[in-house]
């Protein structure tokens, strides 16, 4: 039995390999953050209160935005993609513009959508950034969103939905290098 124990601890150095503890500094982190970005919501009679139609502007604003203009952001942000659902079931076409604007007010992109009187669905857009897309400095340059939303139709509700509603939702994925 002695033989046996003594035999096996011996054997033990033999089956260990040299433990590289430098290793750690080959280790990447590059979580996927997902987040909300923006949410707009108007009801049709909103929009026909505006008295704006035909092409004119019935909301806009601007929106200080500076999430991925901060130095850790800006300097590790690896790629992104922004995810943009608009559902209308109003009774108008609509078209909506969001512009990123750097610290001067000067647009670096914008996204534009034009969206069918109901029912047109649910219009969904991805735009990736980094690699295989838009340039990240759109992003990491941008201080505020400006939106704007027009009315191609009248001033009239016809939609046969109860409440019917523009809704604009986007989110974003957003890979940033931690170590």
């Amino acid at each position: 039995m002695h033989i046996l124990v003594f035999s096996l601890i011996l054997s033990f150095p033999s089956c260990m390999e040299e433990q590289d503890f430098n290793q750690v500094d080959d280790l990447e982190v590059i979580p996927t953050v997902t987040t909300g970005i923006l949410y707009i919501e108007s009801d049709e009679r909103t929009i026909n209160s505006s008295g704006m139609f035909g092409g004119i502007p019935f909301y806009s604003t601007t929106i200080d935005f500076e999430p991925f203009n901060r130095d850790f952001v800006a300097d590790n942000l690896l790629e992104a993609l922004l995810v943009y659902e608009i559902t209308n079931t109003t009774s108008k076409e609509l078209g909506l513009e969001l512009e990123f604007l750097d610290e001067a007010g000067t647009p670096l992109h914008k996204e534009s959508f034009t969206v069918g009187a109901h029912p047109s669905g649910i219009q969904t857009r991805e735009v990736s950034y980094g690699p295989g897309g838009l340039d990240l400095g759109i992003l990491t340059a941008t201080s505020r969103l400006r939106v704007i939303v027009v009315n191609w139709g009248d001033a009239t509700s016809v939609s046969p939905v109860t409440d019917p509603k523009l809704i604009l939702r986007s989110a974003g994925e957003f890979k940033i290098q931690l170590l």
